[in-house]
């Protein structure tokens, strides 16, 4: 599939790019505006950062305190640029300084915490500002993550209840309603990831489901391409996906992609065929250790077990728009062990995969 994908896609970027900035040029005037979460500019490249925005949730205070502590690597990067920073913690200081907008997104029995977390955050702002006067950039980038953390926790607090109902058809697959953290042990280290039911309930609920099961268990890193991917999930034998004991049948997940703006996914068709070359997912190839589903290259809904890691070309990823997106179905990304991931190899094996919170968000199937 993938070495396919791959010719087909650096022999035809160019085109693709060209049309797209004709359609830009030529939509921008009737094209109804987004309602989309993700800011503009740059694309985002930290999988934590899009599984944030990536929350079914409408406080924007909240995501003003968020993309200001997010600029703050942006200006390190450029230079150190401690102005920017400066001015990046005065605007976080100043929503803060408001703790009620916030609070009003969160329900009344969440309070209590949020409040608490919101304290934290304030004082960490505030002793963050005295980092930067020294330029201690270990301890900004450090208080950084500490303060987004919190952050993470109390956006996460607003989610009231899950946002969409998921098609009738697919109730005799698992879904996943929330995220669920799973705990990967391979040959070569450890890798974390989060999986992201309320952007892709029925493809993560596969995953959390199979990882459940045991089913990556002892498997092994099947396909890699250096900066490019690395597969997963072919068992043993003659099948490429799993079974289900229960049927006996090949379970085929639908290609499932939710857009920015949309209430719900799209389901078994790509954002190519459905002619909506512009549209962006709300979780996209973006990130180095996004996670999707694997599937045969004319199958949209043939998905089953195998997935792959995304390990980010730039070539292949211009800013803000990836010739994969829309095509594959992302449903997680990688938050810890970006060193290991860079390692592994075909032949490289899953040494165990454990479902180490959110399991109470799995729904079983309903029967027939």
């Amino acid at each position: 599939m993938f070495n396919f994908l791959r010719s087909w896609l650096k022999n035809s970027l160019m085109a693709i790019l060209l049309v797209t900035i004709f359609l830009g040029i030529n939509t921008a005037g009737w094209t109804p505006s987004s309602n989309a979460a993700l800011p503009s500019g740059n694309a985002i490249t930290d999988g934590k950062a899009l599984l944030r925005y990536a929350l079914p949730i409408d406080n924007k205070p909240v995501r003003e305190l968020q993309a200001s502590l997010e600029d703050i690597s942006n200006q390190l990067r450029a230079n150190k640029r401690w102005g920017a920073i400066s001015k990046d913690l005065s605007k976080a200081s100043r929503v803060l300084d408001k703790p009620s907008q916030i609070l009003a997104a969160v329900p009344e029995d969440r309070q209590s915490q949020a409040q608490a977390w919101l304290d934290e955050l304030k004082s960490g702002v505030d002793a963050l500002q005295e980092s930067v006067k020294v330029k201690d950039k270990e301890q900004i980038l450090q208080g950084r993550n500490k303060l987004l953390n919190l952050v993470t926790q109390l956006e996460e607090s607003m989610v009231k209840g899950f946002p969409f109902e998921v098609p009738a058809e697919y109730s005799n697959l698992p879904q996943l309603k929330g995220r669920s953290t799973i705990a990967i042990k391979t040959n070569k280290g450890d890798l974390t990831v989060v999986v992201d039911g309320y952007s892709a309930p029925v493809t993560a609920g596969n995953f959390v489901d199979l990882v459940q099961r045991g089913f990556y268990n002892g498997l092994e890193f099947t396909r890699s391409e250096e900066s490019y991917v690395l597969q997963t999930g072919d068992p043993p034998g003659k099948d490429v996906g799993f079974i289900d004991p229960q049927t006996g049948k090949y379970r085929a997940i639908p290609l499932e992609v939710l857009v920015e703006g949309d209430k719900k996914p799209t389901y078994g068709i790509t954002l190519e065929d459905a002619g909506r070359y512009l549209d962006m997912p709300v979780l996209p190839f973006s990130a180095f250790g996004a996670l999707a589903m694997a599937r045969p290259e004319t199958q949209v809904n043939g998905g089953s077990s195998q997935v792959f890691f995304f390990l980010f070309e730039p070539e292949l990823t211009p800013a803000g728009r990836n010739l994969l997106d829309g095509r594959y179905a992302v449903f997680g990304y990688l938050t810890e062990g970006k060193e290991v991931l860079d390692k592994l190899k075909a032949g490289d094996k899953i040494e165990s995969a454990t479902v180490v919170q959110g399991i109470e968000n799995l729904v079983e199937p309903q029967a027939a």
